[in-house]
């Protein structure tokens, strides 16, 4: 038998561990239909039934006030799942099961999990899992994803132990819901999930008046049953009425549920740690050494180590290549294009054990609960340039990948907030510019390569903060949002789950070399070895490239690497940031890193080479994240301004940075 479970929990609940735990390697990501928000979908067998898992965007509530909440909430609703997988965290009940409450409403099948049930225990904390399943009518089911303790527990439950009934409420509550019950039959013929449409009718939800379509008379008899139901409850607010009726429901729950023994209340190992990595003065520097300490790690003996081990097995690689079909007689043009296209390729994917060592560690901040502390220090910093520490989630992601991050900005309320982080998220160095800095940092700075490419990042920081303030002053005139953000208690990051996450992000960079890398250095040796009448050349400077490179390279001289390979590198980058190393590897024509570094310590000057990171580390990102800029803004006219604010910023830093640095080196 075939079912289609949702997997439904609030944001740090353990929804993604669950979701890896049960599905594995079976998984594909995509985007909603017609919504860019990621939709992961996993299979998974158990006895004789096939289970496709659909990991729902964590949510707090039913209430549709976010478009993850709308996706959701569509999705329970039209799409019908065959059942309901609930997962709550155990050391924040009260907050959970608000949720869990509106789910029990809709009157689906669900199983509820309870995670992080080793902290609990590690507090001394016991819950009755009998007890809260009997005041929930529904099968409860303690698991610990990290650990992947009752798994099979769960997925038993889930296929013999359903329930679909729905939670019923106090006498007075019900006799209200029942009431406006009588409404919604008059025009919904379809009973499906009539409780969960009554209770959000006396919460006076908008989507769903405007599905039901009231009479001016079912409407005046709504608000009358409304004010009942505020006297009733002695409240004044209709949404406060009905939150207060859940929550007072939810605390008996809890305490007929939940024995918490006096060391439960000292202060916790997260409230300690907090004391020194969340301090007013000390946190913002705390924060800074974290990042200068992985990249000390990263691009210092053992990152070095590693990429060097794998570059002379791409060099190994590249002479076998040219002497085997030397030896089957190939002509010289094909021996060309075969090692350019090894060594352009190669001189990217070299840098992957420093690139999969910098996503480990960004892997273990997430997990760990560290990345959300990080949002909370930057809010002081980010608020005096009218955004909040909200909008430092999309940046923090812009460290990984710019095409999530822009694609996170819809976490922000506001639009102004949306397009003012759009602008500055790019200034975040993703991890496609990270062969650059290392390839730069390797030849110019090879006693301080770790320091070099930190002072890459912080100068991303740096400018963001700056433009900001600029951009407040001018473009984005206004007050700032407010800010509010759950610090989850600091987890140790599973093996599993940590190695999971690494290899997702390695396994698009890889994927990036193999196709679009790939095809880039095939058209740049063709562009490199014809001239404009498709004759080969022997000089690349009078091939297509080298012709459209110096019409345009004394536009950079300034910069003081007015030479048109370097050019038509950055312009490479436009399709995908790691294809400037691989370009510069095709228009210099050398087939291998060692060589490569050769030509540059010849070419560039220490203070040229500082300005080409600078240039590379700021201007426009690659094409897909200008896509997105454009899908998640709907304007073109933004989506270009953009471009010409990134670059022309990218220009100006670049040309300050070479004459400083001109001066004092």
């Amino acid at each position: 038998m075939k079912h289609t479970v949702a997997l439904v929990g609030n944001p740090n609940s353990g929804k993604t561990t669950l979701f890896n735990q049960l599905t594995g390697s079976k998984q594909h990501v995509g985007n909603w239909p017609g919504v860019t928000i990621e939709k992961k979908v996993g299979v998974f067998n158990y006895e004789e039934h096939e289970i496709t898992l659909v990991d729902l965007p964590g949510i707090y509530s039913m209430s549709p006030y976010s478009i993850e909440e709308v996706v959701s909430r569509d999705f329970i609703m039209e799409e019908h799942p065959d059942l309901i997988i609930n997962i709550v965290d155990g050391t924040n009940l009260e907050r959970n099961l608000y949720l869990s409450m509106q789910l029990k409403e809709l009157g689906l099948p669900m199983v509820i999990a309870v995670n992080m049930m080793d902290e609990l225990h590690q507090k001394d904390i016991e819950l009755n899992i009998q007890q809260l399943s009997k005041e929930l009518n529904t099968p409860v089911v303690p698991i610990s994803a990290r650990n992947g303790e009752g798994m099979n527990e769960l997925i038993h439950s889930l296929i013999h132990n359903t329930n679909s009934s729905t939670y019923t409420y106090d006498v007075q509550t019900e006799n209200i819901l029942n009431r406006i019950q009588v409404l919604v039959e008059e025009t919904r013929h379809d009973h499906t999930h009539d409780k969960f449409y009554s209770i959000k009718l006396l919460e006076n939800d908008e989507l769903i008046r405007k599905e039901l379509n009231f009479s001016d008379k079912q409407l005046e008899e709504l608000k009358s049953i409304q004010k009942d139901f505020c006297v009733l409850k002695n409240q004044k607010d209709i949404d406060m009425a009905v939150a207060d009726t859940r929550y007072m429901e939810i605390e008996g729950i809890i305490s007929r549920s939940l024995c918490k023994p006096c060391v439960a209340q000292m202060k916790s190992g997260s409230d300690r740690i907090d004391s020194l990595l969340t301090h007013k003065y000390l946190g913002i520097p705390m924060f800074f050494v974290i990042l200068f300490i992985i990249f000390m790690i990263t691009f210092g003996p053992l990152g070095s180590t590693l990429q060097g081990f794998l570059e002379s097995c791409i060099e190994l690689f590249s002479e076998w290549s040219m002497n085997g079909l030397a030896g089957l007689g190939a002509s010289d043009w094909a021996i060309n294009l075969v090692t350019t296209v090894i060594g352009g390729v190669g001189s990217v994917v070299s840098f992957m054990p420093q690139i999969m060592l910098l996503f480990l560690f960004l892997s273990i901040l997430e997990d760990s609960g560290y990345m959300s502390r990080a949002a909370f220090l930057m809010d002081r910093m980010l608020r005096k340039i009218g955004l909040n520490g909200k909008a430092f989630i999309p940046m923090l992601m812009g460290f990984g990948c710019t095409v999530p991050a822009i694609m996170a900005t819809r976490v922000l309320e506001n639009e102004k907030d949306r397009k003012m982080t759009m602008l500055l998220t790019p200034f975040m160095s993703c991890g496609a510019r990270l062969p650059v800095y290392a390839l730069f940092a390797g030849v110019f700075f090879p006693t301080n390569a770790g320091v070099a490419i930190f002072a890459m990042y912080v100068l991303g920081i740096v400018v963001a903060i700056v433009c900001g303030l600029l951009l407040r002053k001018t473009v984005f005139k206004g007050d700032g949002s407010t800010f509010i953000l759950e610090l989850p208690p600091y987890r140790l990051p599973s093996f599993k789950n940590t190695m999971m996450h690494m290899w997702e992000k390695a396994k698009g960079f890889l994927t990036k070399a193999g196709t679009i890398i790939f095809s880039m250095t095939v058209l740049l040796w063709f562009l490199t070895n014809f001239s404009f009448t498709f004759q080969m050349v022997e000089d690349p400077a009078m091939s297509i490239l080298g012709n459209i490179g110096q019409a345009i390279a004394w536009i950079f001289a300034p910069l003081g690497f007015g030479n048109w390979q370097s050019v038509i590198s950055l312009m490479s980058g436009f399709i995908a940031k790691e294809s400037v190393v691989s370009s510069m590897s095709v228009v210099y024509g050398v087939g291998t890193n060692a060589e490569l570094e050769l030509v540059l310590a010849q070419v560039f000057t220490h203070a040229s080479a500082i300005s080409f990171m600078v240039f590379t580390l700021l201007y426009s990102p690659c094409m897909a994240a200008v896509a997105t800029i454009k899908s998640e803004s709907g304007s073109w006219k933004f989506t270009l301004e953009s471009i010409l604010f990134q670059t022309g910023v990218a220009y100006i830093v670049s040309f300050i940075a070479f004459s400083l640095f001109n001066v004092f080196m």
